[in-house]
């Protein structure tokens, strides 16, 4: 592409673009795991537009079900007006998801993205309970609106909120101080103290595996700690799923491995599939205290997401294809714990769960530097954690076995290249 078509991004656009300072070309089309600029250059994406496109880009099932209701006119905008399409969805997704894992939950449409559905976690929380603070964990990421920043633990981003971040509560993630210390320990101890200065919270948020935060996987047991200890100081727990769930981590929500069932769970990235804005919060019946309209939104009845998200679970009714993430997750696990294993220069750490890893590198800028130069070689990946120091493996979970080894001989070449350079010595 030219430098006067780049020039209009520098000439017109707000300098807090972020993603195409990392990824400088202009991009045209995709399908699957690949991507392609305006030159022609294709891509392996291992992205997947930070969790949003689980099923990479523009699957045909979901496309053809979405063309079809748009040539029919079928409603685009109907704010929560009953539509078929909504009464589908919410069918399905019971009948598909939620009674297979024995879970009952009611489903509210906030506004079509993550931090909505955060939002309305912690609104709900404090309305049932009628406290006020909410426990968060160290490295935790929940969305860049005010009460989502309150509960995030990047200090960039929550200085960006320009205003002091109340009523929450940081407390230490699971390894966050010694891997041989039980951080509940230390948070259980707050709230048994009355001298602690921490009232007992209206809730407490977390995500099972922290994906901005640095790809930092809890433990299981530390996650039924946390269940037990929300039901013994009648606290709700609410669990982020946005980026863990929707099979990301193995199984459709994150949590399941470790046999709990939250209060309250956020959903929304690749939940409708196809890369259409969508959200929901589900809760359990009996927290269903809302007044009509008394949490709302313009676009909480995106159609077009109802159509493709329908069609997304499909791929949950048996479990054949969970069982496909958690055989490639580990094909991603062999690798890291290889390269890292090959490249002790890295000073890394292997990370994550199923489809939701990396390698956390010990040296300065590494991490960066990697994604850079896989990147030249045709693979698009991001990075994430508080420096940046982690470099993180998203591909779609659909992806065939041959181009998920690709992506691994572009970015294992890609750290052969960095280690002999001077930042590795």
């Amino acid at each position: 592409m030219s430098h006067t078509d780049m020039e209009v991004f520098e000439k017109y656009e707000s300098v807090v673009r972020s993603y195409c300072r990392s990824f400088p070309t202009v991009f045209t089309k995709a399908k699957g795991h690949k991507i392609w600029d305006e030159q022609g250059r294709e891509y392996i994406d291992f992205f997947s537009g930070a969790g949003a496109l689980n099923y990479g880009h523009n699957d045909d099932k979901m496309k053809k079900k979405l063309i079809e209701y748009i040539e029919q006119d079928g409603i685009t905008h109907s704010l929560d007006k009953a539509t078929n399409t909504k009464a589908e969805f919410i069918q399905k997704f019971n009948d598909v998801i939620l009674k297979p894992r024995n879970l009952e939950y009611k489903m509210m449409f906030p506004g079509p993205t993550g931090t909505n559905s955060v939002e309305s976690a912690l609104k709900l929380a404090r309305k049932v309970t009628g406290r006020t603070d909410i426990i968060s964990f160290t490295n935790g990421f929940h969305g860049m609106t005010i009460g989502s920043l309150s509960v995030t633990g990047n200090a960039a981003k929550r200085k960006g909120a320009g205003v002091p971040l109340q009523n929450a509560v940081t407390m230490p993630y699971d390894n966050y101080v010694l891997d041989n210390y039980d951080t509940l320990d230390y948070l259980e101890r707050f709230l048994e103290d009355g001298g602690s200065g921490v009232d007992i919270p209206a809730a407490m948020i977390v995500e099972t595996v922290q994906g901005e935060g640095g790809i930092n996987a809890a433990r299981l047991e530390w996650l039924k700690r946390i269940e037990a200890i929300c039901k013994r100081w009648d606290i709700l727990l609410i669990v982020d799923d946005i980026q863990a769930g929707v099979g990301r981590t193995g199984t459709f929500f994150s949590f399941e491995p470790a046999g709990i069932k939250p209060d309250i769970v956020c959903l929304s990235k690749s939940l409708s599939g196809y890369g259409v804005p969508f959200a929901i919060t589900l809760f359990r019946p009996e927290l269903d205290v809302w007044n009509p309209g008394e949490h709302n939104g313009t676009f909480r009845g995106n159609n077009h997401a109802f159509v493709t998200a329908a069609a997304a679970l499909d791929y949950w009714k048996d479990d054949n294809f969970e069982k496909e993430i958690q055989r490639k997750g580990k094909m991603v696990e062999e690798f890291l714990t290889q390269l890292n294993d090959k490249f002790p220069e890295l000073k890394g750490e292997v990370r994550g769960r199923g489809l939701m890893a990396g390698i956390a590198c010990g040296v300065d800028g590494i991490a960066s530097k990697v994604a850079e130069e896989a990147f030249k070689h045709g693979l698009i990946m991001e990075t994430s954690g508080p420096e940046d120091e982690v470099f993180k493996l998203f591909p779609a979970m659909n992806i065939d076995d041959d181009a998920l080894k690709k992506g691994f001989d572009i970015i294992e070449q890609s750290v052969k290249t960095l280690v002999k350079e001077p930042i590795m010595n």
